[in-house]
């Protein structure tokens, strides 16, 4: 026989440390029906998306998914809607912690497509900030929770096991790759920028995606905290992250296609965009 008892007290450890730390957001967009598909006058209406976030400082500074108040992430160019941004941004408290009326209207501090990170900013202090684990020694097999506010129904867990390390995984439009952390803790719709944390309910990780396929089951992935932690910083001081940039658009010559051409085998240089450093 074997006691399930000391599991359990992780489990309870666990929850009861991170979740004053999480909280609930819900962005407020207008979506009006595109001139390509209408057959009279455009319509518009008023739509909600839900996701999770973590508060990272006593004086209200909250980290979640850019996908979660970046209404244009998810706005296809063959959509039946144009998106607007986001109109409204709403922060809910955890309840056990701040009373069932917490709600507070939330900032857009900065965001980062490329790291899909977003900070926010809510005007309350005296909140419970999240402690960050060193994700960097997370190990295969260890005790993994997911913290967030699934399908808005509020914040809940759920928990497993951390099933790989450095999963290299692309998001949904397959233009970005990350470097994430794979878990069989269950991931569902609004648990993105919610929490993965260890035993100890410290941070390692931020809840982002999921396979969601038939014949699939307790895939999730989060991205590594340590790898946030430049981009919170540069997010809440310049509001973006700045990165070395050329100024060159190229295209790759293989073998074949530089022989036909009678050009040199690399990359061939089609633009220089102006004021760019690659123009000076």
């Amino acid at each position: 026989l074997v006691s399930l008892s000391n599991y359990s007290n992780t489990a309870v450890f666990a929850a009861n440390k991170i979740l004053p730390s999480i909280v609930g957001i819900e962005v407020t967009y207008t979506a009006t029906s595109n001139s390509i598909f209408s057959f009279g006058a455009p319509q518009t209406s008023t739509a909600t998306a839900t996701g999770s976030g973590i508060i990272i400082s006593d004086d209200g500074y909250i980290l979640t998914n850019n996908h979660v108040v970046d209404t244009s992430s998810s706005n296809s160019s063959y959509s039946y809607y144009d998106i607007s941004d986001a109109t409204s941004v709403k922060v809910k408290l955890n309840s056990g912690t701040y009373g069932d009326d917490a709600t507070y209207d939330a900032k857009i501090v900065g965001k980062d497509s490329q790291t899909d990170l977003a900070v926010l900013k809510i005007d309350k202090t005296g909140l419970t900030a999240a402690e960050f684990a060193d994700s960097d020694s997370v190990k295969v097999g260890e005790f993994a929770m997911a913290v967030g506010n699934p399908l808005d129904l509020g914040t809940s867990i759920t928990c497993g096991v951390v099933s790989a390390l450095n999963r290299k995984v692309q998001d949904s439009d397959g233009n970005t790759t990350y470097t994430c952390i794979q878990t069989d803790a269950a991931i569902n719709s609004g648990n993105s920028g919610g929490a993965l944390v260890n035993s100890q309910g410290q941070v390692i990780g931020i809840n982002t995606l999921k396979v969601a396929s038939t014949g699939v089951e307790g895939i999730g992935f989060a991205i590594p905290i340590n790898s946030t932690t430049d981009i919170i910083d540069q997010l809440k001081t310049n509001q973006k992250v700045k990165r070395p940039y050329i100024g060159i658009s190229g295209r790759d010559l293989d073998d074949d296609t530089a022989k036909r051409y009678n050009l040199v085998k690399g990359v061939y240089v089609v633009s220089v965009d102006e004021y760019s450093a690659a123009e000076k």
